[in-house]
């Protein structure tokens, strides 16, 4: 399981010209579920994402989590965070979930995340226009099976 975590003074997803979800201060997170996660790969991303320590406490160090600020989580599934594009121009996504796969473990995640923070929502296998305004800009990659 993939993820990228932006820290952003607002963001906001649009389906067919209607905002769907929005916050002001926290995270963005795109989720990437790739062929063979599991709740376990889940948990670990979510953890992970509400105490990530990427906002600024009074001193201006990076001190503080989504969690702490009562910010909000935008979740947005994106399975192209899957994709393999070391070989050749197109990228395969080859290991991304299939919907059925992943549909449930993305639910799960607005679990997990709304029992902890305000969360809000992309749609599930829908084009999607999101917005942010970055802060910092803070970006965080995450991968459940490996390390950077």
């Amino acid at each position: 399981m993939r993820a990228v975590v932006q820290c952003v003074k607002k963001a906001g997803v649009t389906v067919d010209n209607e905002l769907i979800g929005s916050i002001e201060e926290g995270v963005l997170l795109f989720l990437g579920i790739e062929e063979g996660d599991t709740e376990e790969d889940l948990r670990y991303i979510c953890d992970k994402t509400i105490n990530l320590r990427v906002f600024e406490d009074d001193e201006g160090k990076l001190n503080r989590s989504v969690a702490d600020i009562n910010g909000g989580i935008l979740l947005v599934s994106q399975f192209t965070l899957c994709g393999d594009a070391r070989k050749g121009r197109r990228p395969s996504y080859i290991k991304a979930a299939r919907p059925e796969t992943a549909l449930p473990l993305y639910e799960k995640a607005i679990a997990l995340l709304g029992g902890r923070v305000r969360v809000a929502t992309g749609k599930f296998q829908a084009k999607m226009e999101v917005t942010l305004i970055n802060d910092g800009p803070v970006t965080i990659l995450l991968d459940s099976k490996r390390l950077f």
